[in-house]
């Protein structure tokens, strides 16, 4: 067996990566070329993904002809972009990730190619936490961006570590391209599904920061879990039932405001509540997954009923809540196989939700809570 590398201290990445900026501010070139009578290119800005602020304005502005320099853009645009970075929250697993290493003395950095000024307004969203990172650096701070591996190496360098021995953790191509020009290991957790597998460069390719085991790279293990199930920060979404699978199986059609509220990296075997309109609350188990095999990838749900209910019928609307992670899905081709609910996932789940970690969410049953979204 090859032996388990020994890292250092970790770098990571921003936008996508810590936080999830890119879903809160997908809307705002939309909103902007609006009033230009342009309409954004989903293919050319999926390219643009971790490229530079000057590169990726220069872009937009020659692809979609507008009457503006880069100065201009910028100035134009900046405000929308501000207020947005203000709704983005941290990605699954993050905040657990940082803390722990944090905790246990492995050296942190952040290194991301947006300007620091824009680095240090999103920074706001992670509160305390924010001060795990002993170095931070915007791609304004070196001489070339990502791809480059230079923000690396100058991370490294004020890390006081060799950069082999680094592991960085990145969400887009081109910043696994300059780890791994760096000498650095990466983890790669894509936060585009549908290319995957263009990430084969990496040294592992996770769906979420949940997945993350930190022993495997000679850093101190978790130790949270209970009974083997993980505590999450809670997860709201409606949705519509799909059609039966078995008597207590069934798809789940995931409604417009899942996409607004539960991360694109969000896969595997989650528990939590279901809550139908007609009436009636169950426990459940959810798989989650992506469907990479049709021409539009498409996320795909299978939800569990833990407790009996009355008949279900296709279509009906339903609340979830998710509060626990169980496991990822296991690696197949069939995404239907990929996401079979086992029964060991079922007892894990049935014994979680009876533990007071899980079970204080019950109260929220109830409409389940407040802010959650609505069609």
């Amino acid at each position: 067996m090859a032996a388990t590398p020994r890292v250092s201290a970790v770098i990571f990445d921003l936008d996508g990566t810590l936080l999830d900026t890119e879903r809160a501010t997908r809307d705002v070139l939309n909103e902007f070329l609006a009033a230009y009578g342009k309409v954004p290119d989903k293919e050319k800005e999926e390219r643009r993904l971790g490229q530079m602020y000057r590169e990726s304005t220069t872009g937009i502005i020659a692809d979609y002809g507008l009457p503006l320099t880069v100065e201009e853009y910028a100035e134009a645009i900046y405000p929308l972009y501000l207020k947005r970075w203000q709704k983005a929250k941290p990605l699954p697993g993050v905040e657990r990730l940082v803390k722990h290493l944090h905790r246990n003395g492995v050296p942190l950095a952040l290194a991301s190619n947006s300007v620091r000024r824009n680095i240090d307004h999103k920074l706001l969203r992670l509160e305390d936490w924010k001060d795990c990172f002993s170095v931070i650096l915007g791609g304004d701070q070196v001489p070339h961006g990502k791809p480059s591996p230079d923000i690396f190496l100058e991370a490294a360098k004020r890390l006081g570590v060799n950069p082999s021995s680094c592991l960085v953790i990145e969400d887009s191509l081109v910043g696994v391209q300059g780890a791994r020009a760096s000498g650095a290991k990466v983890v790669a957790v894509p936060s585009l599904q549908s290319q995957r597998q263009r990430y084969s460069i990496a040294d592992a390719i996770l769906c979420s920061l949940l997945d993350f085991h930190p022993e495997l790279w000679g850093l101190p293990p978790f130790e949270d879990r209970i009974q083997g199930a993980l505590p999450i920060e809670p997860l709201f979404l409606n949705a519509q039932i799909g059609h039966a699978i078995s008597k207590s199986l069934h798809m789940v059609i995931a409604g417009n405001s899942t996409y607004e509220y539960v991360p694109d990296q969000i896969s595997g075997i989650f528990f939590g509540w279901a809550k139908l309109e007609a009436g009636g609350v169950s426990r459940t188990v959810i798989s989650i997954g992506w469907d990479l095999s049709l021409r539009t990838v498409e996320r795909v749900m299978h939800i569990y009923f833990l407790d009996s209910c009355r008949k279900i019928t296709t279509e009906e609307p339903l609340k979830l809540l998710l509060v626990g992670y169980i496991r990822k899905l296991q690696t197949t081709e069939n995404i239907s196989q990929a996401l079979t609910i086992t029964a060991e996932d079922q007892t894990i789940a049935r014994d979680a939700l009876n533990l007071p970690v899980f079970s204080e969410y019950a109260k929220l049953e109830n409409g389940f809570s407040p802010g959650m979204p609505s069609e």
